[in-house]
């Protein structure tokens, strides 16, 4: 529990922002961000083209999408160029404080001059510190190792329980096992006396019959 709220903690340390917009075409979306220097900023990012069929917004695969993040306070020096696909992520850290303008602009076939499909682009921007952002990372890290740990620990409790419903099974097939072997031991016992009274009556009524035929 410690660790969890430890994990918690960490995770607020550094800046986010989220948030979607709508473009067309060839349309530019920008965004400014005042950075301190030495600040690294993580940015993920996920654009979604809008089906007139469903009437839905749905990832297309022809479609891309183009970062550039741009130094206004250095003569709009570029320092970041990016072309990824319709959903990805992108990291820089800023060399000097100062407004940093940061751009998506959707790539691909359906990003003419001319074209009017509407895409929707959700943006999640993380700022903080390097080294807030790499315990960030390292927390998630151990977060995953916690979560891993009580997984195995939940596997091990069904494994333990499973066992103990095997044995219990195996001790009731035990006794089932025994009550019949009992069963059937009583059964050919009376099986023998049964017999034996049987050949006793046979034995002694044979003698009877000879007796009475003066045959003995």
């Amino acid at each position: 529990m410690k660790l969890a709220l430890a994990v918690v903690l960490a995770l607020v340390v550094a800046r986010a922002s989220a948030l979607y917009f709508y473009l067309e075409g060839s349309e530019r979306k920008c965004f400014l961000e005042e950075l301190p220097k030495d600040t690294l900023v993580v940015g993920v990012y996920n654009a979604e083209e809008f089906n007139p069929d469903s009437n839905t917004f749905r990832p297309s695969a022809a479609m891309g999408v183009h970062i550039t993040v741009e130094e206004i306070f250095d003569n709009n020096h570029r320092v970041v160029s990016q072309r990824g696909e319709s959903s990805g992520k992108f990291t820089f850290t800023a060399a000097d404080p100062g407004d940093h303008r940061i751009c998506l602009q959707i790539t691909g076939a359906n990003s003419g001059w001319f074209s009017r499909a509407a895409v929707r682009v959700h943006l999640d921007i993380a700022v903080g510190d390097a080294g807030q952002i790499g315990n960030k990372q390292h927390n998630d890290k151990i977060m995953t190792l916690v979560e891993k740990v009580q997984e195995l620990s939940h596997r091990m409790a069904d494994i333990k329980r499973e066992q103990i419903f095997q044995r219990e099974r195996e001790a009731e097939f035990r006794n089932q096992s025994e009550k019949i072997n009992a069963r059937v031991v009583r059964w050919t016992l009376i099986q023998l006396v049964v017999l034996g009274a049987t050949c006793t009556w046979q034995l002694s009524h044979l003698r009877g019959f000879f007796v009475k035929q003066k045959l003995v």
